[in-house]
């Protein structure tokens, strides 16, 4: 299997630093009650780019809790190298010395599809042939380009540009991430930095 192994972590000795906390998804509001405490947190699905790392818990009382037995939220956040390239082609070029169909092909990720965001849909370089090599991408791969947003356990969850799960946080005018439109001002249409 072909993988940049600056982006994807197979194995690791520790666990997320408490620095790398991030928001996370709405199960760490529901009621504790007939829940056993939160277990410690996953590895990081990856080492840069933003992955997602996870934590269980179990239900005490027969399977008859409210809320979620799990929760996500994300770490590596820093940027990778550039010569890692794009961690969803990394994923479809994992399949390159697979046979589809009794051949062998280069494969390249297919065009974002709205309906199809989190599969591992592939094309055959040079060929029209586009086929799903896996129901999902990797916990961290992004939905799509020009977005955080990344995918888990296969949904697209919401990345804020703080690169914090669910945490809604956009750019303003100036490009300030959840900033209030204050550090610039419109000049002829254009943003202008206020010094």
């Amino acid at each position: 299997m072909r993988a940049c192994h600056a982006c994807v972590r197979y194995t690791l000795t520790s666990f997320p630093s408490l620095s790398q906390a991030s928001r996370m998804t709405g199960s760490d509001e529901d009621g504790d009650s007939g829940w056993d405490a939160w277990g410690t947190w996953s590895d990081c699905s990856r080492t840069c780019g933003g992955g997602a790392s996870y934590s269980l818990r179990r239900c005490l009382n027969g399977g008859n809790c409210e809320g979620k037995n799990i929760r996500y939220r994300t770490c590596s956040n820093m940027d990778c190298p550039v010569e890692s390239g794009d961690f969803r082609a990394q994923q479809c070029s994992a399949h390159n010395d697979i046979r589809y169909q009794g051949m062998v092909y280069e494969w390249i990720p297919v065009p974002y599809e709205p309906s199809a965001a989190c599969a591992l849909r592939c094309q055959a370089r040079g060929r029209s042939l586009t086929v799903e090599l896996a129901p999902k991408v990797l916990d961290g791969t992004r939905c799509r380009a020009d977005a955080l947003d990344m995918c888990i356990s296969g949904v697209c969850q919401e990345v804020g540009c703080d690169r914090q799960l669910g945490s809604g946080a956009r750019e303003d005018n100036c490009g300030v991430c959840a900033g209030d439109g204050s550090t610039c001002r419109l000049v002829r249409g254009q943003a202008s930095i206020l010094g």
